[in-house]
């Protein structure tokens, strides 16, 4: 199982990204999927989760900027991001906590995706 990352880039302050996060492979449920971040320097800082029921958790730095979603057909979390600003320049983490199979073992645990950077200039 693994979870496959898209989106991100560079973009000018007050414009939008979207980014996505796949789980790939024998996957069984997901519990609870979010996005983290990290800037250079920094510890890596919990940005917004999204549980199976659909409730929503966001940083107060992103609130009203920021949108978690997913759609659980397709194990898919997305991050929709407006308003950007140069603080928001990091590298950007999904994870999940999920059951998968594993060989003949079904497995609950947490999987992280490879990063994707984004760049917001001023």
């Amino acid at each position: 199982v693994q979870l496959v990352e898209s989106g991100g880039g560079l973009v000018r302050a007050g414009n939008s990204l979207s980014l996505s996060c796949a789980a790939t492979g024998s996957v069984y449920s997901i519990n609870l999927m979010g996005w983290y971040r990290q800037a250079p320097g920094k510890q890596r800082e919990l940005v917004a989760t999204i549980t199976s029921d659909n409730r929503t958790t966001y940083v107060d730095s992103v609130k009203g900027r920021f949108t978690i979603s997913s759609d659980r057909g397709k194990n898919t979390a997305y991050l929709q991001m407006n308003s950007l600003r140069p603080e928001d320049t990091a590298a950007y983490y999904c994870h999940a906590d999920l059951e998968y199979s594993s060989g003949t073992y079904r497995i609950r645990g947490g999987k992280w995706g490879q990063g994707t950077q984004v760049t917001v200039s001023s």
